[in-house]
């Protein structure tokens, strides 16, 4: 076992001072279901791990708010997902966090973690026997002549295709949430579809986060389409499983037409992608199977398959049809 040191912050301003003074060879602990996992395959090797899963302060979330929800990056995926008001109100937020990983793993992890989880395809995990950049910035990337299968259709680079691997984070990107941070320099906003960052030369370089900057809550703005909503996930079994395709959407009729739409992408980009593409499809149009079809097909039509992942195309624009079905039902409009 390679050797660290341990801290244990009493406040986040304090969590963050300590990651500054200790520089980049530190890392936040919150759930640690994907740290310590990364850390057991070497991936991961920090010299300081500071432990701020205790700090109550940021534990807190609200579902009440007339303007906005909000959600403490501390908060457990579980107790947000059972959240009655949540799961009336914006049920495609309720459903990412009970469609992710296991009850165990959702029971320990934090919102705020989750949205940080490695962006990761299976030779990140495979050690030094296979390149690759994020792991090993410039080695090259195993997953372009090898098995790609699960790799990214959209955002992808010749330095690295793969995909974003979580669900809480495409459904706050179809609601256009802003996550609030805290450094030594303050605190910050940044708007969700900002925080990640597509792979380009440096796919090692995943989020706009300083490397001092600690994310201490989500803010979701209230939305009249978020009753009609829902997050369809495709995966190869029913649970514990990264999604193959994904779809948050979420639906406003008004006199039998879309007078608002909401569609982000999951399992095919390498962050979490809105698209405005179906978005345009289905705004002025009626609901019907044909519309949500065509807004599907327009959800891919920028996609770059590579070997082995060219039916997640298809897969893809399936997916976001039966989305968009599903919020019709809820939409309380024939």
């Amino acid at each position: 076992m390679r050797s660290f040191t341990y801290a244990r912050p009493s406040t986040p301003a304090e969590a963050v001072e300590i990651m500054a003074d200790f520089g980049p060879g530190a890392r936040f602990l919150a759930g640690g279901t994907t740290l310590f996992d990364l850390m057991k395959l070497g991936v991961e090797a920090p010299l300081r791990i500071i432990d701020v899963t205790h700090l109550d302060a940021l534990a807190q979330f609200d579902t009440s708010g007339p303007d906005e929800l909000v959600f403490g990056a501390m908060a457990r995926m579980s107790d947000v997902a059972a959240d009655r008001r949540l799961r009336e109100d914006y049920p495609a937020l309720s459903e990412a966090l009970w469609k992710a990983a296991s009850q165990q793993l959702r029971n320990m992890a934090r919102l705020g973690a989750n949205l940080l989880q490695r962006t990761r395809c299976a030779y990140f995990r495979g050690g030094e026997a296979f390149p690759c950049n994020k792991r090993a910035p410039g080695s090259g990337c195993a997953a372009r002549d090898g098995a790609d299968r699960g790799n990214a259709l959209l955002g992808a680079s010749d330095a690295c295709a793969a995909v974003y691997p979580g669900d809480w984070g495409v459904a706050l990107a179809a609601f256009d949430a802003v996550v609030d941070t805290l450094s030594p320099r303050g605190e910050r906003s940044i708007p969700l579809l900002d925080l990640h960052r597509e792979p380009g030369e440096t796919p090692d370089a995943e989020t706009n986060l300083a490397a001092d900057e600690l994310i201490v809550r989500i803010r979701v703005p209230r939305s009249q389409a978020g009753r009609a909503s829902t997050y369809h996930k495709i995966r190869d079994r029913e649970s514990y499983a990264f999604a193959l395709a994904s779809a948050a959407v979420a639906v406003r009729l008004s006199g039998g037409v879309i007078a608002e739409a909401r569609v982000a992408l999951g399992g095919v980009a390498t962050r979490p992608w809105r698209s405005r593409e179906a978005e345009g499809a289905l705004l002025g149009e009626p609901l019907t199977d044909e519309v949500a079809a065509r807004a599907g097909q327009a959800a891919f039509a920028a996609a770059r398959p590579g070997t082995h992942n060219a039916f997640k195309v298809e897969l893809g624009a399936r997916t976001v049809t039966d989305a968009l079905m599903i919020a019709r039902g809820r939409a309380g409009e024939p």
